[in-house]
């Protein structure tokens, strides 16, 4: 994943150039390799679409694009994710919606691909959405999810993962393996990190769906619109997400996921280094002369 680099009150100079100067993405595993070959011949699962927002920042859309199969993830899908989410790292995009073609946004892992499968290529799937899920919180850009109908299960994780997420009214959310055999043990690791413990065992014993209203109260989502207004209520999300300088916006995302992660002390100290050492970036000392001269910032990004 992203690298991550530990600071404190004696980190060099070198150091901390490393955390604010070099973002950088390595292959997660052999079939990241595996999946950034065959992108290049194009997705079976996905399409990729580009557009601009109207404060002119660039965003791509990453559809799921398995309507047939309610976009479930099989491991291919999830590969094709992966792949676009990589390379997407690497462009000039300042945000990534992701989205479902159909009735649903995602019906979460594709019962085709796991019954009579054995333990090694149970272990090699979920783990592939790990690297998925983990991937959407390292990459530079703001990551908002696009929700219509129900997204369950690993779908649901997908939600949760998100940096950020709209909702539209018809949408419904559930981590649904407390009602059968087999329980939700891995969406709930980004469930039980978006919403408070209590809702999180609420969601994954009872099974249950919620309404985005109780989702949104929940903090899974941050906001519930009318169908017909949610692709402008995502872009205009986005586009306030987005604005700013781009480089510190992908630090600030790093940050957060790296403290929100540690006890207090040890969080303010990790903060408090990166806020100190990125004061030095050519973009922070922009938006302090801009605001000082009264003009509009011209962004590096760097």
């Amino acid at each position: 994943m992203g690298r991550r680099v530990k600071l404190g009150p004696g980190t060099s100079a070198h150091h901390r150039d490393q955390l604010i100067g070099h973002w950088r993405f390595s292959p997660i595993s052999d079939s990241i390799t595996y999946c950034e070959r065959m992108s290049s011949s194009g997705y079976k699962n996905i399409t990729l679409s580009h557009s601009e927002s109207d404060r002119g920042q660039q965003f791509t859309t990453i559809t799921m694009n398995r309507p047939d199969r309610r976009n479930a993830l099989s491991l291919e899908h999830m590969l094709e994710l992966i792949a676009a989410l990589q390379s997407t790292a690497k462009s000039d995009a300042a945000g990534v919606i992701i989205a479902g073609n159909g009735p649903v946004f995602s019906a979460g892992h594709d019962f085709a691909d796991m019954t009579g499968a054995d333990l090694g290529f149970m272990r090699e799937l979920l783990t592939t959405c790990a690297e998925l899920m983990q991937l959407i919180q390292t990459v530079p850009q703001v990551v908002i999810a696009r929700v219509h109908g129900l997204a369950t299960a690993a779908g649901c994780q997908l939600v949760a993962s998100a940096d950020l997420a709209v909702a539209a009214e018809s949408s419904g959310f559930a981590a649904p393996g407390g009602k059968g055999g087999w329980f939700c043990h891995t969406p709930m690791v980004a469930i039980g990190r978006a919403v408070g413990r209590k809702q999180a065992l609420e969601m994954s014993l009872t099974g249950d769906t919620i309404d985005p209203a109780t989702a949104l109260q929940w903090g899974l989502i941050n906001r519930v619109v009318p169908d017909d207004a949610l692709l402008d209520a995502t872009d205009d999300l986005l586009s306030r997400a987005t604005r700013g300088s781009r480089f510190s916006k992908a630090l600030g995302k790093q940050t957060f996921n790296t403290q929100i992660q540690l006890e207090v002390p040890a969080a303010y100290r990790y903060a408090t280094e990166v806020m100190a050492a990125s004061s030095q970036t050519a973009d922070a000392q922009e938006g302090m002369a801009s605001f000082l001269e009264k003009r509009r910032p011209e962004w590096r990004n760097r």
